[in-house]
């Protein structure tokens, strides 16, 4: 048999789908931020490590960057594991945040049936589970990490199995990561 370190043929979309992520993961949890994926050629030297160089190769490259519809930053920077749908939620959040004048330190010590009547523009006193399932779907999990004290967080990790890191920042990437994965 012939030992190769690279790859006979070219991916599947699915399979550029997943080294794409990977990769973006990756750069995201050492950089904190992705400075460096914009379009699909940018991901070319990744590939071509792998895979023989082709026309069908990029082709196969660009085709699983379109199927993951990722959204950009401002910057224009591609977004891991939030769908166009999800950032546009976000900033929607953010924007009524703002207009009720909602810090996030006063998020902090807020409880569930407080954070439902601010999202809702409501006044109940108890919410029930399907008004939180609502109010989960509503605010995306990154989002909600925020709100969170460190011990807080580090105990969410640990409860999910997820490895506890001492930079915040890259403990909230990898818990959305890790649950996004299962």
């Amino acid at each position: 048999m012939n030992n190769q370190t690279t790859k006979k043929g070219n991916p599947s979309r699915a399979t550029c789908e997943g080294i794409i992520k990977r990769i973006l993961i990756t750069s995201v949890l050492e950089h904190g931020s992705n400075t460096h994926f914009k379009t699909a050629a940018d991901f070319m030297n990744y590939f071509e490590s792998l895979y023989p160089a082709s026309d069908a190769l990029t082709k196969q490259v660009q085709r699983a960057i379109k199927a993951l519809d990722m959204p950009k930053d401002e910057n224009g920077y591609f977004i891991v594991n939030k769908t166009v749908g999800q950032l546009e939620q976000e900033h929607r959040l953010s924007d009524v945040f703002q207009e009720a004048n909602i810090s996030v330190d006063e998020m902090e010590n807020t409880t569930a049936v407080e954070i439902y009547n601010k999202t809702f523009n409501d006044s109940k006193q108890f919410v029930t589970d399907e008004e939180i399932e609502n109010l989960s779907v509503t605010i995306s999990l990154a989002e909600t990490l925020k709100y969170l004290s460190d011990e807080k967080l580090k105990e969410f990790a640990k409860e999910n199995n997820i490895p506890v890191r001492s930079d915040r920042e890259k403990q909230e990437k990898l818990v959305v990561f890790e649950i996004s994965q299962r």
